[in-house]
């Protein structure tokens, strides 16, 4: 019986990670389809975006029961605890991440019948740091690499910065052209999104840091990578 016992639950945590990667390429699939929806002017995408929002928020909930069943009846200690409860963060930050997609969605659906701004600010920087930067926590989560997790966190200070940059530019459109706003204020708020996205990301990875090595780098310097 003790046997058995341990089999299932080896399977159960193999099941709550399955649901987590499968999340987080669902969230991931989203802020991609939502910035082409952007880039390409395709309203069709977007509305996908919105619609699938749904998926995401199901992926939530589900895997909040999972977690929250495997704690009440399994007692997990040690590593097999810190998964388990930083997969009910993991959650909430991809849900997050979720709604962001929706949000850049929804903007795109504003600006695309819209004239682009002259000369065109390009949000293609930003996006692509930020999209690989979640594909990179994703990749560390699966590795349970806690050195790629770190880079994550080093890397969401680059999304910062982009983000104030490409603010500034925005801002001067209107300075110049003040009937420019009803482009730019969609635009900026993309870039807060994206900037968002980063945050959670950077959460992501932080949580990931924990599950491997026990270490709480919320607020603190970052781990020597190998250490």
């Amino acid at each position: 019986m003790p046997t058995h016992t341990s089999k299932d639950f080896a399977q159960e945590l193999r099941t709550l990670r399955d649901r987590l990667v499968t999340m987080g390429g669902r969230a991931e699939a989203q802020i991609t389809l939502a910035m082409t929806a952007l880039t390409e002017r395709n309203d069709v995408m977007a509305k996908q975006v919105i619609e699938r929002d749904a998926e995401i928020d199901r992926d939530e909930s589900e895997i909040d029961e999972l977690a929250l069943q495997i704690l009440a009846t399994r007692q997990p200690v040690a590593s097999d605890l810190r998964f388990i409860t930083m997969s009910l963060k993991f959650v909430t930050d991809l849900e997050r991440i979720g709604d962001l997609a929706s949000g850049i969605a929804k903007r795109a659906l504003e600006l695309n019948p819209l004239p682009n701004l002259s000369p065109d600010v390009k949000l293609t920087n930003l996006s692509s740091l930020v999209q690989r930067n979640l594909r990179a926590a994703l990749d560390a989560f699966v590795a349970k690499d806690a050195n790629r997790a770190t880079a994550v966190i080093t890397a969401d200070r680059e999304i910062d910065r982009l983000n104030a940059s490409l603010f500034a530019e925005l801002i001067a459109h209107v300075a110049t052209d003040p009937a420019t706003v009803t482009r730019v204020l969609p635009l900026t708020s993309v870039c807060r999104y994206l900037e968002r996205v980063g945050d959670h990301v950077k959460n992501l990875a932080e949580e990931i840091v924990y599950m491997v090595s026990a270490q709480d780098v919320r607020h603190r310097p970052l781990p020597i990578p190998g250490n």
